[in-house]
């Protein structure tokens, strides 16, 4: 159990959470969140926003009932996790773009924070897409070489694939798979983070099994990033 440090509502249905406590994570990586311990019944999957030295933060929109429960909690409330759990991005080196769409943007900002930090990486190219209106504009500015966004449209066209030496991608299935499609066609390989159901996070239950050229795999263990051209039929 953890306490909730604030719970700020950062745009229309959009939530940035805040736990006290020292956490661990690589990005990409997520934590199972419960409420209470009745109703919903089981945890829900969260991609890590950002970690510090002494909070934890999850991005995340109030749309099933438990985030709708998740979005009423307050400093002060406590609320369980589990976790670090999954496969986060790769290491890498050279130019990357990041390319998020919706709430795939978050766990892009502690990837982009961490990638900044490293000597052989040169860019760190951030592209967002949102349906209705930018949230945390200050925040993306800050862990990417360039930002770039788009309102209700395809972030994905803005994106020059072939200026990149890897991409990391999260968010519509179809937004990823046009990535994927555009970065075999350049040579640049693309890493996707999936999302799923899932009830345990570690494996045990195959409610997030998905299908691979590889054959099935868990999205909670074997990801969930996985290399684009082993999800998707190109």
């Amino acid at each position: 159990m953890a306490i909730i440090k604030s719970n700020e509502r950062v745009g229309e249905g959009i939530f940035l959470l805040e736990i006290e406590g020292i956490f661990r994570g690589k990005p990409g990586q997520f934590y199972m969140l419960k409420v209470n311990d009745e109703y919903p019944l089981l945890s829900r999957p969260i991609s890590i926003f950002e970690i510090t030295e002494d909070t934890i933060k999850f991005l995340y929109q109030s749309s099933g009932e438990g985030t709708k429960i998740l979005s009423r909690k307050s400093e002060g409330d406590a609320i369980y996790l589990r976790g670090p759990y999954g496969n986060g991005f790769p290491s890498v080196e050279g130019k990357i773009a990041l390319v998020g769409g919706g709430m795939g943007a978050a766990p892009l900002y502690e990837t982009g924070k961490q990638l900044l930090k490293k000597p052989a990486i040169t860019t760190v190219d951030l592209f967002l897409g949102f349906s209705y209106e930018l949230v945390l504009k200050d925040k993306w500015e800050k862990i990417s070489s360039r930002f770039f966004y788009d309102i209700g449209g395809y972030v994905s066209n803005l994106v020059p694939v072939s200026n990149y030496d890897v991409i990391f991608s999260c968010g519509p299935d179809v937004m990823m798979k046009k990535m994927t499609e555009a970065g075999k066609a350049n040579g640049v390989p693309v890493y996707v983070s999936i999302e799923s159901r899932m009830a345990c996070g570690i494996g045990a239950c195959l409610t997030c099994t998905c299908h691979t050229k590889n054959g099935n795999r868990k999205v909670c263990k074997d990801g969930p990033v996985f290399l684009g051209e082993d999800i998707y039929e190109l």
